[in-house]
């Protein structure tokens, strides 16, 4: 398997919604005009996070690695610290063959068997026992022909920049929200990578929005009761792990203030059940 160290560099932000009118000039310019995109992350040639978790997320984990996931469309990225770099590296050598792209080309990185300067794995602090909410709206993951994206553009903006609710609340008597205003949308290296709930896609043109052919649906699996930060390492192996270990598929996507998981609706149930007992065996 292949991983590639993608050449450019970035930031992880946030904006207070009463603020964004400042920025979205600038946002709709990245979003269509063409360009070379830009970017930066470690991309895995796999679909979700499960997929990686033994191979990827539990090791680094292991060596106290902070990462930030995203699962897209197309592939799967991890945004690590740029000193944690080659920590990555050498964590990760043994597995996959890994190239470091210059100039838009591929380079094998050079494998050092030595582990002179490198932590070796060892047993840090109990992770924290982060509470997970599954609101009740159902997802799609989709993706977009970017010789498209200008038929979608007044759609586009009014999601991103204007349309905004506040989560629905649940029945009485049950913990979790109905719904949760959510959309993902990612443009990397000309790739188009949408998330939104079906609500929202009922908005949008049928015929241009692709999909799986089996067109599922995905419900979500929220982590963190409050902004998770950037410093926790760990976070990421307590959600794939365990649904890795069940044979569970799932996107995930961290955010600035959260995670979120995805997995097929109808396993949503058996999700909850995983991350439960994960949950009381962390917890005891």
């Amino acid at each position: 398997m292949e991983l590639h160290i993608l050449e450019h560099r970035v930031r992880v932000l946030s904006l207070a919604r009463p603020g964004l009118w400042l920025y979205t000039h600038p946002l709709i310019k990245l979003l269509f005009l063409p360009r070379r995109s830009r970017g930066a992350a470690t991309a895995v040639q796999a679909a979700g996070v499960t997929k990686i978790a033994r191979s990827v997320i539990t090791p680094l984990a292991e060596h106290h690695v902070s990462v930030l996931m995203l699962s897209t469309y197309q592939t799967d990225f991890i945004l690590v610290r740029e000193q944690d770099l080659s920590v990555v590296i050498h964590t990760l050598a043994q597995e996959f063959d890994i190239y470091r792209e210059v100039g838009g080309e591929p380079v094998p990185v050079a494998r050092d068997e030595s582990s002179n300067g490198f932590p070796r794995a060892q047993h840090g602090p109990s992770p924290t026992v982060h509470p997970v909410q599954s609101p009740q709206n159902r997802f799609c993951v989709l993706t977009l022909d970017p010789e498209t994206l200008p038929a979608i553009a007044t759609t586009l903006i009014d999601v991103l920049f204007y349309s905004h609710s506040a989560p629905k609340e649940a029945a009485s008597g049950s913990p979790e929200p109905s719904s949760i205003p959510f959309f993902a949308f990612s443009l990397i290296e000309g790739y188009i990578s949408i998330v939104m709930d079906a609500e929202t896609q009922k908005k949008f043109p049928s015929d241009l929005l692709l999909t799986s052919s089996s067109g599922e649906l995905w419900r979500m699996v929220r982590i963190g009761g409050q902004p998770l930060g950037f410093d926790e390492c760990g976070i990421v192996a307590q959600i794939a792990g365990p649904l890795a270990a069940a044979d569970i598929s799932a996107y995930y996507i961290s955010t600035f203030n959260f995670d979120h998981a995805l997995v097929p609706e109808d396993g949503i149930g058996n999700v909850i059940e995983v991350l439960q007992r994960r949950q009381e065996a962390l917890g005891s």
